[in-house]
């Protein structure tokens, strides 16, 4: 029997078209079907995911989440998608690659908002990003009064705005009104001296010179020795320059000619090892080797080396507006584009709001139009916690969060249907008060016709899912597979669920008691006091030493002011100056470097900034900036490079009789130049395939299956400690760190760093797991295994969001980790918006009220419970109820 999805073949053996009736019933399920999904560590799963609903994917971390969601649902949804474009457009978009899956079905075209959104382009801003500067450009295009080619003011009028040239009624010039182009400073309107970038870099004399002690001869040029120009002080001297006399000790003239003297072509005599040659070289002054070079950095680590020779200052032709004078000419009211685009998006509505008062009568229907579609776009960007950026602000400084944000206000006012959109994490950097907004960003995009799926771990998100989607139950090899599906009440009575319990409240995060307060600063205090500086007010904070201090606030309060930009650099500058400097860093490499300084060389350590007015280190020596950036930058940095763990394993194969006796050192057994590593991949253990007009594919190597070796190295195997079957170092290598603990435990230091990953939650990591790969919250946990086997009395350790992307299990593992740090005698202090975190602190700085203007000010301090219970705190009411479910859950763990 024929059915709908099987007809009977016709006359000629083939399978028969269907009919209307049997496509349209079999057209549209309303649910996606995902079956048979290989896609990294996602174990052959079979899900279906429901249309036209908002789908929750919860786990651990590195269980397969965004494997799912990114890998299967929006990759398929996508390709399928672009293929349906021409071969001439496709070969200019790139391209998702098709997911090792065995079947996707009635999957719609999707989009994506990702986790980390692409940092943009100089020229971008917050009005840009949000389009919200194009609709003021034709305000002030159409309704401002503008000025005629003498400068007389012109009144507001609708002739303007119907793009109709007018004579001035003072002096009679023919008036042309700019249009909206000619208002953008990305086109005409640029200000001609910064090109429209509001800034200009200008060389720093002071950071040029190494050591006013030293002589030209000796060095003292830092950009002659570091960009390759060794040989400028020999033409220096043609110009009558004494290179064998110290800096300090030259006459103006000569000094000037250093940095500022022409490019002519002298006559020197160079001595190299291949003799001696008589050239013409070309004078490059100090300032214009620093130009040239700036003008090559094509990449962020040359500019970074670049850098430390430059001030950046606003553009003194525009003011840092970016916009040219005619681009500032028009005004409504008594304001032009450059100081309403100055204004934050809050000041910004409410300026909008005093328009029409400054139109006749006959212009306010095209007024009241445009007002309209700036407050329709601005709504959801308010809702979402954006109110206090302002439009002028460059987009790179923005957040992650903040970031994704805007593509989320973007996605809904395009107002599409039928689309698949795939957030991964976008509760990232939102306060609990701004989760609403984003959930009505969600519902928005449902009420249009949309289907929404979302990965993130934050119980106040997760709760208003239609439909939860639970992959797990471990991380790497012991997760991707299905744990449970369902709503948040059926995931909350499956016993096989991690997520559920905290979603219905009858588990906790919980992982250690606050110090009472009475007790809080028992161990020391750390001081600071600030003048007021961007939005933050003047303030005075106190940090307990040996304590857990989280610092909160709404987004835009001032928490990375306060913390980032005043204590860090403060402390950094005291810590150095009375140790001699090399106390400060990064873990394990990781960590922020110092704010302010001298750049001349670096002989000079970090200054405190000029708006600190004092700080008090209260015993701090060492300050340790935990942040979530990547480690490395491609695939040869590895977990096993970055700890350490290599080192000692090439090492203790290098030992082995067999590689003694093959002459083998430890340098062979190195994948990145060593003698074994795979010739076809050079120890990267993957190739890339050209596909045409598809994108390009990034696969295992064929010859070393993703091994990094080459077959040679198998012959060299080191005894297990376990006992077990001895093993070749790219099979050790393929291991989990869990896994290897007790192989290798007769290696002392390899066993050490094996128990440092287990205890951050990392156990799951192989080894050649790269670590750019790593998501933040791994980077952070990563960067932390060197820190737990020493003692850190005197240390401060800082984390900007530690929390982002970990799952309700894992922030339990992490506060137990900064409970290690805590005793072993150090502080930390965490930037923070997660409730769980927050409630675990010993002591809260709590800032806001609101963001920008409507914030930087410490609102209030104390324990979890002080705080929850001050009614001036935005936190302490989602807090307060934090800790009331807290106590449910542990009343139900009691019965």
């Amino acid at each position: 029997m024929a059915d709908a999805a099987n007809p009977e073949p016709d006359e000629r053996g083939k399978p028969a078209r269907t009919s209307a009736a049997q496509r349209a019933e079999r057209a549209f399920t309303g649910i996606i079907e995902v079956r048979g999904a290989r896609v990294h560590n996602l174990r052959d799963i079979d899900v279906d995911v429901p249309l036209g609903k908002l789908v929750g994917i919860a786990g651990v971390s590195g269980s397969g989440k965004s494997s799912l969601a990114m890998g299967v649902l929006y990759a398929e949804g996508s390709r399928r998608y672009i293929e349906a474009l021409s071969t001439y457009t496709r070969r200019r978009m790139g391209q998702a690659a098709r997911a090792d899956v065995n079947r996707v079905s009635h999957v719609p075209a999707a989009l994506a908002l990702r986790q980390r959104p692409g940092v943009p382009g100089v020229r971008s801003t917050f009005g840009t990003s949000t389009e919200l500067l194009n609709v003021l450009r034709l305000m002030f295009s159409r309704l401002a009064g503008h000025l005629c080619p003498h400068g007389h003011r012109q009144e507001p009028t609708l002739r303007v705005a119907e793009e109709v040239p007018f004579s001035c009624p003072i002096c009679g010039a023919q008036v042309h009104p700019p249009g909206a182009e000619e208002l953008a400073f990305n086109s005409e309107g640029a200000c001609p001296e910064c090109e429209g970038t509001g800034v200009v870099r200008t060389v720093d004399d002071a950071s040029l010179i190494r050591d006013p002690h030293l002589s030209l001869d000796e060095g003292a040029v830092i950009p002659w020795q570091m960009f390759g120009f060794r040989v400028q002080p020999q033409i220096a001297r043609e110009f009558g320059v004494r290179t064998d006399v110290p800096w300090d000790e030259l006459s103006d003239a000569e000094r000037q000619i250093v940095l500022d003297g022409p490019e002519e072509k002298k006559h020197i005599t160079v001595t190299t090892k291949n003799g001696v040659h008589d050239l013409n070289f070309t004078f490059r002054n100090a300032r214009l080797t620093v130009l040239e070079e700036l003008k090559r950095a094509g990449d962020e680590k040359r500019l970074r080396r670049v850098s430390r020779f430059l001030t950046v200052s606003p553009c003194p032709a525009c003011g840092g507006s970016r916009l040219s004078e005619r681009a500032r000419g028009p005004e409504i009211g008594d304001e032009n584009l450059a100081a309403v685009t100055a204004k934050t998006l809050d000041q910004l509505l409410a300026w909008t709001d005093t328009v029409p008062a400054t139109l006749p009568e006959d212009m306010l229907p095209m007024a009241r139009s445009l007002s309209d579609a700036l407050r329709g776009m601005a709504r959801r960007l308010v809702e979402l916690g954006l109110g206090y950026l302002g439009l002028d602000r460059a987009s790179a400084t923005l957040s992650t969060g903040e970031r994704q944000r805007v593509q989320l206000a973007r996605a809904v006012r395009n107002e599409t249907t039928g689309v698949l959109y795939v957030l991964d994490e976008p509760s990232i950097g939102l306060h609990p008060s701004n989760v609403t907004g984003l959930l009505g960003v969600v519902e928005d995009l449902l009420a249009d016709g949309n289907s929404v799926v979302l990965v993130d771990h934050e119980p106040l998100v997760l709760r208003q899912a239609d439909h939860l989607i639970e992959i797990g139950p471990g991380s790497g090899a012991a997760g991707g597979r299905v744990v449970a599906t369902g709503t948040v009440a059926q995931l909350g009575a499956d016993p096989a669920s991690l997520i559920g319990g905290f979603l219905t409240g009858s588990e906790r995060v919980s992982a250690r008691t606050p110090a009472p307060a009475a007790k809080t600063f028992d161990h020391g205090t750390i001081r600071l006091n600030t003048a007021p500086i961007h939005t933050v007010h003047e303030l005075e904070a106190a940090f307990p030493v040996g304590r857990m201090t989280a610092v909160t606030g709404v987004s835009g309060s001032g928490k990375t002011t306060l913390v980032l930009d005043s204590l860090i650099p403060a402390l950094r500058a005291r810590t150095e100056a009375s140790t001699g400097g090399a106390t400060s860093g990064g873990s394990g490499g990781g960590g922020g470097g110092s704010t302010g300084g001298s750049a001349a060389g670096g002989d000079s350590g970090p200054t405190v900034p000029a708006h600190v007015r004092a700080v008090e280190p209260g015993g701090i020596t060492r300050v340790n900036v935990v942040d979530a950036a990547p480690i490395g930058i491609n695939v040869r940095s590895t977990v096993a490079t970055y700890t350490g763990i290599m080192d000692e394993l090439r090492r203790a194969y290098a030992r082995l009789p067999a590689a003694q006796q093959a002459g083998l050192d430890a340098g062979s057994f190195s994948y990145n130049t060593g003698a074994l590593r795979c010739p076809r991949c050079e120890g990267t253990g993957q190739v890339t395939l050209d596909v045409q007009f598809l994108p390009d594919v990034d696969i295992a190597c064929p010859e070393c299956e993703g091994g990094r070796y080459a077959p040679q190295a198998l012959d060299y195997r080191r005894p297990s400690a376990d006992g077990g079957p001895a093993l070749a170092l790219p099979e050790l290598l393929a291991l989990t760190a869990a896994e290897l603990l007790d192989r290798v435990g007769d290696l002392a230091p390899v066993r050490t760093r094996l128990e440092g990953l287990r205890d951050v939650g990392l156990g799951y990591l192989t080894l050649t797991e790269a670590t750019p790969e790593l998501s933040g919250g791994e980077a952070q946990r990563l960067k932390l295994v060197s820190e737990l086997q020493r003692g850190q009395r005197g240390t401060l350790f800082v984390f900007d969001e530690p929390t982002v992307g970990l799952h309700p299990l894992d922030v339990r593992t992490l506060i137990g980790v900064l409970q290690r740090l805590l005793d072993q005698g150090g502080t930390v202090l965490v930037i923070e918006h997660d409730l769980d975190m927050i409630a675990n602190a010993d002591h809260i700085v709590d800032m806001g009220p609101g963001g920008g203007t409507e914030g930087g000010r410490i609102i209030a301090t104390g324990t979890p419970r002080q705080v929850a219970a001050d009614p001036d705190s935005v936190t302490g009411r989602y807090l307060a109820q934090q800790l009331a479910d807290d106590e449910g859950a542990s009343g139900s763990d009691r019965a």
